[in-house]
């Protein structure tokens, strides 16, 4: 028996039993997740490396959470389509979402590349090549063409089980194309799909309510063994810790400045307000470590605290996670490419840091939102762009902990995005982003729709300006 196991355990179960507490007194849902990761670092401190009794709970709640990605994606794509009435819409929501999650990807290499340049970090280390394995690295590059391949699915149900989005969303695409065009012939012949896809989506949303409870308590049990799991880097790794620090000041700046900005210039709203709203999702990619595992949460803010229609964030949000990805894709391979230039004393050319930014921004095109998501995208720039993979393989001590970091700005700036897609297309709804109305969905909107002073209909769910009790809404805090 390993009994300092056993009181971390003993730990995590009485913050449970504080959260629980909390939960049932309707304190708000941010305040708690934010109670939670505050406990998980002291129990982490204190434990150290013995985590392996509470370890188990936090994979348990992300397979879970993947769990529920893959039918999630399927019916909120198909249901938002599905919805849209036309092909035209479809293509301007399309097109807008790649554009802002490229962009917000692009702004990440410009800000890494420049604080990489200014800080210099590495500078003074003269390493030597060889001195470390890469046999771990080199299986991770991914080869460009290849990855466009793989966009196509051969096997649906091989797609599932992986949890690739791109083509899960390709064949959501499809179906609801071929809905939309054959509704506009046929209209009774299809509607038994649109019936049934709506039903399903309510039972999938219902259930993934149900695990959204769960992750104050995991929470804990994650912050707790990731902060376990990486108290002990050692002398050597100064370096590297200046590096680590560089790069949550990286995706902090670009979390909250440049998506403030963002927001504020593109979609006319106030960051301060936004980033509350979005906290829950903040606080579990923190943890988690997975932006394809926050997706349930992330959506749920967005259509029910933020007001981006559903159309827009079961479309753009699923998107996300495998386009821009700037905290992965972005500011980690840039600044771990500055910090081995430096540290091993290479000369590199301006010319060749435009190519590698360039490449950064390509990269990101198809990257997956799980946890190691990072090693491979630097993997796959360094690999095109002539740079030792030694470079990567050197900073994997800390990559687990700047991966805290880079999953929240990866989330962030997905969020962001579906919320200025939503301001230009004109389907963003003030009232629920300023807290005078409640989102509700289809099934508890019946009531609502026959209210004199009810809010306008948005076509999967609708909005009602009437005080809506807490216990309603218990599935999304």
């Amino acid at each position: 028996m390993n009994w300092p196991a056993l009181a971390t355990l003993v730990a995590v179960a009485v913050v449970a039993v504080g959260i629980n507490v909390l939960r049932r007194r309707h304190v708000n849902f941010s305040v708690v997740t934010l109670i939670a990761l505050a406990a998980g670092i002291p129990i982490g401190l204190i434990a150290r490396t013995n985590v392996e009794y509470i370890e188990p709970i936090g994979k348990i709640y992300i397979n879970i959470l993947l769990a529920c990605v893959a039918p999630l994606v399927l019916v909120s794509v198909i249901s938002a389509i599905t919805s849209l009435g036309s092909i035209e819409k479809l293509r301007s929501i399309g097109l807008r979402s790649v554009f802002w999650l490229l962009l917000s990807n692009a702004l990440a290499v410009l800000l890494a590349l420049g604080l990489g340049l200014t800080f210099q970090p590495g500078a003074g280390v003269h390493s030597e090549l060889g001195s470390t394995s890469t046999s771990v690295i080199e299986n991770s590059v991914q080869d460009f063409g290849q990855v466009v391949v793989g966009f196509f699915p051969t096997n649906i149900v091989e797609n599932f089980r992986a949890n690739d989005i791109i083509p899960i969303i390709l064949v959501a695409v499809v179906l609801s194309v071929s809905y939309l065009v054959l509704s506009a012939r046929k209209p009774e012949a299809v509607k038994p799909f649109r019936d049934g896809s709506e039903a399903l989506k309510l039972v999938i949303f219902k259930a993934v309510g149900y695990v959204i409870r769960l992750t104050p308590y995991a929470i804990v049990a994650l912050t707790a063994t990731t902060v376990g799991n990486s108290t002990n880097l050692g002398g050597q790794f100064w370096s590297l810790v200046g590096l680590l620090a560089l790069t949550w000041t990286a995706c902090f700046l670009h979390t909250f400045v440049l998506n403030g900005v963002l927001l504020r210039t593109f979609a006319d709203v106030s960051p301060a307000k936004f980033f509350r709203k979005i906290f829950p999702a903040q606080v579990t990619a923190f943890t988690t470590q997975s932006s394809v595992g926050t997706l349930p949460i992330t959506t749920t803010q967005l259509t029910r605290k933020v007001g981006v229609h559903p159309e827009i964030a079961h479309f753009a949000a699923p998107l996300g996670t495998t386009i821009g990805m700037p905290g992965c894709s972005g500011i980690w391979p840039i600044l771990v490419a500055v910090w081995g230039i430096n540290a091993y004393d290479i000369h590199y050319t301006f010319g060749a840091y435009v190519v590698l930014a360039i490449l950064g921004i390509v990269v990101s095109i198809g990257t997956a939102g799980v946890p190691g998501t990072a090693t491979v995208a630097a993997a796959t720039v360094f690999a095109a762009a002539g740079l030792p993979l030694e470079f990567v393989a050197v900073t994997l001590p800390i990559s687990t902990i700047a991966d805290m970091a880079r999953t929240m700005t990866n989330v962030t700036a997905a969020a962001v995005s579906a919320t200025v897609v939503a301001r230009q297309t004109r389907l963003l709804d003030d009232e629920i982003f300023e807290g005078r109305a409640e989102f509700v969905e289809e099934d508890e909107a019946v009531s609502a729709s026959v209210a004199p002073e009810g809010g306008a209909s948005t076509g999967v769910g609708q909005t009602t300006s009437a005080p809506v009790d807490s216990k309603d809404l218990e599935n999304v805090r």
